[in-house]
């Protein structure tokens, strides 16, 4: 089966919510993704294989040089097959053709060989508060 990712895809949000929930073992929700990222991001990426949305990331920025991904999201029967890792290159590609020079991205500690080790991130100090 072949996928195809595309960047600023053309997604439902009961898709979207639907892959979020699975992804991240939640409800689903009724967020209006359409809306937040339309609003809020540089772009992002989707995922499609056979019409079903299976992955997506989301990548925001400051409107200048840094951009950062956030809800990176794979369906759960398509983990470990190489989906999120191309995900996330799809996303530096664009985001280093808009002229971003930084991809950020912070992560659960069980991520840590995924964005690593997959994505090709490399380690820096940074800061949080938990608000």
């Amino acid at each position: 089966m072949t996928i195809k990712y595309e960047w600023r895809g053309d997604f439902g949000n009961a898709a979207l919510n639907a892959l979020h929930a699975d992804g991240f073992d939640h409800p689903v929700a009724q967020t209006d993704w359409r809306e937040r990222l339309e609003r809020r991001s540089l772009g992002w990426v989707c995922a499609w294989e056979d019409g079903s949305l299976i992955g997506f990331v989301n990548v925001v920025w400051d409107g200048g040089v840094h951009a950062f991904i956030l809800d990176t999201v794979v369906a759960r029967h398509r983990r470990a097959s190489g989906i999120g890792a191309a995900l996330v290159a799809t996303a530096a590609h664009e985001a280093r053709a808009a002229k971003c020079e930084w991809l950020h991205v912070d992560f659960e500690e069980h991520l840590r060989s995924f964005y690593f080790d997959a994505c090709g991130f490399k380690e820096t100090a940074a800061g949080l508060i938990a608000l």
